[in-house]
């Protein structure tokens, strides 16, 4: 859900839209998580991913792939509607350790804080693009830690990321009209 389009609904809709957009959309669903929680002003968001016949693996844990998949998109989700639309966000890299099986239903807590969003706002002022890495923990009723998911988020301002990727095309067709008259 592009939050352009959030931005033209009251606020108090926001929330209950972002919540009901990850919740609805096939890819996410088929995750077997549910979003079950979204701040008013999008910076915390909370997936519960429960134990059951869709999400249990062959030895009777959570699936890692679905823990994983759980973790996808909240943070770009959530820098795209704090930053607003003069920035490109894109999920980059993210990568996965398991510290023990999950048995029960495991929570993830996404949170972007007015001081780190302070921090990427400067750095930006600083160079129109970078990477920044959040680690999401994912915890059962007790607070243990069963996973711990380290996302990579590629953020860059809207014109450099456009001129950017012209230089590539550009570049690209150089470079096949290069291949093409050595041929």
């Amino acid at each position: 859900m592009k939050p352009a389009w959030l931005n033209r609904l009251p606020p108090v809709w926001r929330a209950r839209m972002v919540r009901l957009g990850f919740n609805l959309h096939p890819a996410f669903r088929g995750t077997g998580g549910r979003v079950v929680h979204v701040a008013r002003d999008l910076r915390h968001i909370r997936i519960k991913l429960p134990l059951n016949w869709r999400t249990r693996n062959i030895v009777g844990s959570l699936y890692g792939g679905s823990l994983f998949a759980i973790t996808d998109g909240a943070h770009p989700m959530m820098l795209m509607a704090a930053l607003g639309d003069t920035y490109v966000v894109w999920d980059k890299a993210a990568s996965i350790r398991y510290r023990q099986p999950g048995r029960s239903t495991l929570t993830a807590d996404f949170v972007l804080d007015e001081a780190e969003l302070a921090a990427i706002r400067a750095a930006l002022s600083e160079t129109p693009e970078l990477d920044w890495t959040f680690l999401v923990e994912l915890k059962d009723a007790h607070s243990v830690v069963h996973a711990v998911v380290e996302r990579t988020v590629y953020i860059a301002e809207k014109n450099y990321y456009s001129q950017k990727r012209r230089g590539e095309r550009n570049e690209a067709t150089k470079s096949e009209a290069t291949k093409s008259q050595d041929g």
